[in-house]
């Protein structure tokens, strides 16, 4: 089992991703904005976070960078989850530190995908 953080906006997307995440056995922490993200990624410890891009309070590039400038949370695994699909943006978001870009809508294989990717196997 692993602690996955979700920062979304959109609560019905933020409710099936939990739901999801909770049936394959993980802790889930959920956020509605990303600067409540960074301050529940800090508090949490999550292995996982996965983040909308397009938010208010802070967007999901300026999460990144804030996750990615804390000690405690530097290396934590991070996947933008996002409507654009535009080359340029998921250029730009890998090229920022982002370890995954999954496209909304999503099905939930690429979901499950992303898990076996970048959590350690549970034994």
């Amino acid at each position: 089992m692993a602690r996955i953080l979700i920062i979304e906006d959109e609560p019905g997307i933020r409710n099936n991703l939990k739901r999801m995440l909770r049936l394959e056995g993980h802790e889930v922490f959920e956020a509605e904005d990303g600067r409540r993200g960074v301050e529940l990624a800090l508090a949490c410890a999550p292995q996982l976070v996965i983040c909308d891009l397009m938010m208010p309070e802070l967007d999901g590039f300026a999460v990144l960078r804030e996750l990615r400038a804390q000690p405690a949370t530097a290396g934590v695994a991070f996947c933008f989850l996002t409507a654009s699909a535009e080359k340029d943006t998921r250029h730009k978001g890998l090229a920022a530190g982002a370890d995954d870009y999954i496209t909304k809508p999503f099905e939930l294989a690429e979901l499950l995908d992303l898990l076996h990717r970048r959590l350690p196997a549970q034994g």
